[in-house]
């Protein structure tokens, strides 16, 4: 079937719309989409409680110009500046959202420690910040890795200098037990004998997830540290009887 300029080979077929095809010899060039520069318009008039102030400005400059772009349209402003609560309910929360780990590794669970930073894993998206190299700038101290004798000097004294309130996670089967060096002349059997320890995670190596899961298990300790909402618990939850 032969087909006519102007005539779309779906269009000829009958099953799609007509589109316009250039003769031959003729360079046609497809009309542009003009897209005014203008403020956008609420298809209601009365939403949006009636957009009173933008009534008599249909340009961009002219709101720039006028000032009203410099306003307060903020959620919360106005009657709700001030909100009333208790502190400790802010405390709580500010604690429990910005876990400053300190970056520091004893052995192979480091690596998975690592991981859990990275971009695949993000543990800064449940509010645990990036580790910080400095033990005053940080307040969770995580164990990763197994904890010899020559080493538990030098971090008992980085436990120490972490300022208050800081919490401990323990690491992996090495830091939680000794592992298997358990029952070894070197090895710490469980480095709650020299620090207190907040959550336990165990595996050799934990993934990454164990450790997030972990960390969200110390939020949870840290919400719960005063009797804040206890239903509301922080991530997955292990249902009872297991």
């Amino acid at each position: 079937m032969a087909l006519t300029p102007g005539t779309s080979p779906a269009a000829a077929g009958g099953d799609g719309a007509e589109l316009p095809v250039p003769a031959a010899g003729r360079s046609e060039l497809v009309e542009p989409i003009v897209v005014p520069n203008t403020l956008w318009r609420p298809a209601d008039p009365a939403a949006h409680d009636g957009d009173r102030a933008l009534s008599e400005i249909t340009h961009l400059r002219e709101v720039a110009a006028s000032g009203l772009a410099r306003r307060d349209d903020a959620r919360w402003s106005g009657a709700l500046e001030v909100i009333p609560t208790k502190a400790d309910y802010v405390l709580d929360l500010i604690r429990m959202n910005s876990l400053w780990p300190l970056l520091s590794g004893l052995a192979c669970c480091a690596i998975e420690m690592m991981s859990a930073a990275t971009s695949k894993n993000d543990m800064d998206r449940w509010g645990m910040f990036p580790f910080r190299a400095s033990p005053r700038q940080a307040d969770v101290l995580i164990v990763a890795g197994t904890l010899t004798t020559k080493m538990a000097g030098p971090l008992l004294r980085l436990w120490e200098q972490m300022p208050e309130p800081k919490w401990c996670v323990a690491m992996g089967d090495c830091t939680c037990s000794g592992g298997r060096y358990k029952r070894s002349y070197s090895t710490i059997e469980g480095i709650d004998r020299i620090m207190p320890v907040d959550v336990y995670v165990p595996g050799c190596p934990p993934r990454p997830e164990g450790l997030i899961y972990g960390m969200m298990k110390l939020q949870q300790l840290v919400k719960d540290a005063r009797g804040h909402w206890p239903e509301k618990p922080v991530g997955p939850t292990v249902p009872d009887g297991i």
